[in-house]
């Protein structure tokens, strides 16, 4: 059999081994995480008005020195970035019924956290380049009942931001910056995720930077940084002690970031501009190799932005290809090119949506008077979106290992291989 053949057909594997799995905990972080055992204080939070309410001494450091790290006036740690956009979403002030613009390209977090809050997402389309909501559909998809728009700067790259929040200036409209996976990139030389009324980051196992679970919201509106501290922990405990009048969703939780993950938390903070650094070199070498191969889009970097590369995103034109996505995701699998994804969850048409069924079984808050209108969840609303998933996207999931130069050859190595044999996978 020819090394030429395609693995998929019978030949041999360009890639024979295993990528080295991402792991940037080192010997700091442990020995942080030791530091802190040995004290005996896992924890210092308190549930009531008191000056333990903001947490133990390291959850306080790690908030001052995310301060300094992003350029923002606050933060505030939390457990998860789940609770993080939970946070988000109540402490600007969103009512029962109001509708949220948010995009069907990113985690199922990002929508369920307006559902928590009783109000109603709004599905937007997506921009070809970048992925991120499209402000032209955006601002179509505004109502009367609008409140709010949750940007996500998808896969490692910014939302055109400045658009959006002059949307939101015009419209009177809040905005929340879901910048989980895209920690340490750059927007117009300022921190992606900063630029919106509030915001943050995953601290999640696979992102660039993570404690194993954990957040990190940041803001520069003090009252919006009050009521994330008030809903991190136990509001309805804490506010008749503190004095807060503005009892709209403080409904306080345990959100509550330990002090073993903030002492990982500052030794990680410290590595993140070299991370990040490393997974761009990574990601350039990548679109260096691949350049040249018919049919297939690499990432674009719009101007006066960086790419942290979470993931790296593809576009296929397989119709000048003439090989459906899956056979040539079958074809680069089979050379052992692990850690590819075709598609990209359309969360609007996820069941919950589809059948509009969230609290209970009859169908609210949608079937409730607090709905104010039909929302459409229709395949079909988010047309550039829906394409991609279903057709021309393809993935590869860079966030899930540390490639060295050898590794990167090799993928590319793969990809040509598979693309000098493509006429070999027409059906």
């Amino acid at each position: 059999m020819s090394t030429e053949t395609l693995a998929l057909h019978g030949g041999p594997k360009t890639i024979t081994r295993p990528f080295k799995r991402y792991n940037p905990i080192g010997k700091e972080e442990v020995d942080a995480a030791k530091a802190v055992v040995e004290t005996g204080v896992l924890s210092k939070f308190l549930g009531c008005w008191d000056p333990d309410f903001y947490g133990g001494p390291k959850v306080q450091e790690f908030e001052r020195a995310c301060e300094k790290a992003f350029g923002v006036k606050h933060v505030v740690t939390v457990n998860s970035w789940t609770s993080g956009l939970i946070s988000a979403v109540g402490a600007i002030g969103i009512e029962p019924g109001d509708e949220v613009i948010v995009t069907p390209w990113t985690m199922s977090a990002s929508a369920t956290a307006i559902l928590h809050w009783n109000a109603i997402p709004v599905f937007a389309d997506i921009e070809l380049e970048t992925f991120n909501l499209d402000p032209k559909s955006v601002e179509a998809n505004i109502t009367p009942y609008t409140k709010a728009i949750m940007a996500v700067d998808i896969f490692g790259h910014s939302c055109d931001i400045d658009a959006l929040m002059e949307i939101a200036r015009r419209y009177n409209l809040k905005v929340i910056t879901d910048t989980a996976q895209s920690p340490g990139a750059l927007y117009k030389a300022q921190v992606t995720g900063t630029l919106a009324h509030v915001g943050g980051y995953s601290l999640n196992y696979h992102k660039h930077i993570h404690t194993g679970e954990g957040g990190i919201l940041v803001t520069n509106d003090d009252e919006i940084f009050e009521r994330l501290q008030l809903i991190r922990n136990h509001a309805e405990a804490v506010v008749a002690g503190k004095g807060v009048s503005n009892l709209s969703n403080m409904v306080g939780y345990n959100f509550r970031l330990g002090e073993i993950e903030a002492a990982i938390g500052l030794e990680q903070l410290n590595k993140l501009n070299g991370l990040v650094k490393d997974r761009q070199r990574t990601a350039e070498r990548l679109t260096e190799g691949l350049k040249g191969l018919p049919g297939l889009r690499t990432p674009i970097v719009k101007p006066d932005c960086t790419h942290a590369y979470y993931v790296y995103p593809m576009i296929l034109d397989v119709d000048s290809l003439g090989v459906p996505r899956d056979r040539i995701y079958s074809a680069l699998d089979a050379e052992g090119v692990t850690g590819l994804v075709m598609g990209c969850a359309n969360i609007h048409l996820l069941p919950m949506y589809q059948q509009k069924i969230a609290y209970g079984s009859s169908g609210f808050p949608w079937s409730s008077d607090i709905c104010h209108r039909d929302v459409s969840y229709a395949k079909g609303i988010c047309p550039v979106a829906e394409e991609l998933h279903d057709k021309t996207f393809l993935d590869f999931g860079i966030c899930a290992y540390h490639l060295d130069d050898d590794d990167v050859d090799l993928i590319v190595s793969a990809f040509r291989k598979v693309w000098r044999n493509m006429k070999t996978l027409v059906s």
